[in-house]
This record gives C-alpha cells, sequence and structure tokens, in this order.
C-alpha cells in the first residue's frame, strides 16, 4: 500500500506547488516562502523517498507524476526545480487540465549529456551512483556544495542549504538511486511541443549542472515558453536571488489573477 506523501500548505491565494530536487526536500523553499505567502496557497511537498516522505517507496517519473496529481489542488500552478521540473513537466503532460502554470527551475527535459546535448557527462552520474554505495551522506553533501558553485554567495547559499535540508531525516538510499537513473534517462525533449500550459524556464547563469546554453536548445523545443535567467546564480536561483525570484514568478503568475 502507498504511504502518502508530506505536504505542508500556507498562505492565501493562487494555488502554488513547489517541487524540491535530488537529494533535497521541501526545507528548501523555507527561505522564498515568507516572499510568497502573501500572494500564493503554497503547497509544499517532500517527493517519496526524501525528506518526511523517506518511507514513501520509489517510483518511476511517471508514477511520480501520478502520484503529485492524484494529491495536489486543482488549477495550482506548478513550480519545479532540477528533477523536481521533470516531475512537474511530465505531470502537465499527463493532465494538463490540472494546473494553470507550469514553471521549471534550473532544469532540463533531459539531463544527460548525449548527442550534442548540453547536461551532465555520464561520468559525473556514474560517480554519483558509485559514491550512494560507499557514503550516501557524504554523496548528499557533495551533490548541495554544487548547487551554488560559482555564485558569488556561494559560501553562504551551501551552509543555508544544508542546514536546511538536513533538518527532516536522510532520503532513503533506494530513492536517491532512483532519482539518479530518472536524470540518467529521463528525455522529454520530444514532448515539449505537447505542453498546452502557459510555461515558464528559470535558469542561473553560472549553473554547472544545466548549462545556460541548454535555454535556447529548449526554447526551440518549446517556442511557446517564456525564459528568465538569473545572471549571478548558479543551480539554485531562489537562494542565490531570491527577491528576483520572486518578482519574476510574481510576473508570470499575473496573468493568472483577476482583472481588477
Amino acid at each position: 500500500m502507498t504511504k502518502k506523501l508530506h505536504w505542508h500548505s500556507e498562505g492565501e491565494g493562487l494555488d502554488l506547488i513547489l517541487i524540491h530536487g535530488w537529494g533535497m526536500n521541501a526545507a528548501v523553499w523555507e527561505q522564498v516562502m515568507p516572499r510568497l505567502k502573501d500572494q500564493f496557497r503554497i503547497h509544499t511537498v517532500d517527493l517519496p523517498g526524501f525528506g518526511l516522505s523517506h518511507q514513501a517507496g520509489t517510483y518511476s517519473l511517471e508514477e511520480m507524476a501520478q502520484l503529485l496529481l492524484r494529491e495536489s489542488p486543482d488549477d495550482a500552478i506548478w513550480l519545479g526545480w532540477s528533477l523536481g521540473g521533470l516531475v512537474a513537466t511530465q505531470a502537465a503532460l499527463i493532465n494538463p487540465n490540472k494546473m494553470k502554470g507550469l514553471v521549471t527551475v534550473a532544469s532540463s527535459p533531459c539531463f544527460a549529456e548525449q548527442d550534442g546535448w548540453r547536461g551532465i557527462k555520464p561520468a559525473v552520474l556514474e560517480a554519483f551512483s558509485a559514491q550512494l554505495e560507499n557514503d550516501f551522506k557524504v554523496t548528499i553533501e557533495r551533490f548541495m556544495a554544487l548547487q551554488a558553485m560559482g555564485s558569488p554567495t556561494a559560501r553562504q547559499d551551501i551552509k543555508w542549504l544544508k542546514d536546511a535540508v538536513l533538518s527532516r531525516p536522510l532520503p532513503d538510499k533506494a530513492a536517491l538511486s532512483q532519482g539518479l537513473d530518472i536524470l540518467g534517462q529521463a528525455d522529454l525533449r520530444s514532448q515539449l511541443r505537447l505542453l498546452s500550459v502557459p510555461m515558464l524556464r528559470m535558469y542561473g547563469r553560472l549553473d554547472g549542472l544545466v548549462p545556460i546554453k541548454v535555454a535556447d536548445d529548449v526554447s526551440a523545443l518549446a517556442p511557446t515558453s517564456t525564459q528568465t535567467v538569473f545572471a549571478k546564480a548558479s543551480h539554485a536561483p531562489f537562494i542565490s536571488e531570491p527577491a528576483s525570484f520572486v518578482e519574476s514568478l510574481k510576473t508570470f503568475c499575473g496573468q493568472f489573477l483577476p482583472m481588477h
């Protein structure tokens, strides 16, 4: 039997679902939530195997999307960071009528480098898989260090992220392994043209995991989407540039607010 995921809701306004990335949990959003809850009813979720959902088992990308669709409010804006962006995009492809808008943050429809497509080198993903077998806590901490590397505020960003993520239970090892498999194998590029919901893509110019040139490649695959690039951010723009991040999000979401 499937265990329900851990959700937390607060604020008033448009429903906004925030989905974290690999190795993380919903505590990553704590810095931006005070800036959002005046305009949004925010719903954060710990993905299966992570944070307070660490005993919820392992799921494929499609199964994860289906699970979130079942447990989430209707007519919400879905925002997914990194792996969470893949989950949110998959959900939009499965049931676009469930959501008002889609926002991906430092995400890609295909994370792995292949055939001229920019992405994470297979050797990097393989190294993470091998490290998981030896010491998965160290692996997560190394991955956290990658999130802000290159950003001018990298040292304090990494410390904040580490404190936030480690405030919740460590992820399930099987879920971490499954998540790496998804990052290495998922490829939604050919389906992006089928997206029917308004879409905003956010990128960090200094991101080492999702190279900024991916933004132009995805623009060609999803020409009706819009994009924002944060000049001083790496893989976690909502931590490196929280004010600009919230401003961009609110601008995009303005189209869904009733006219006064």
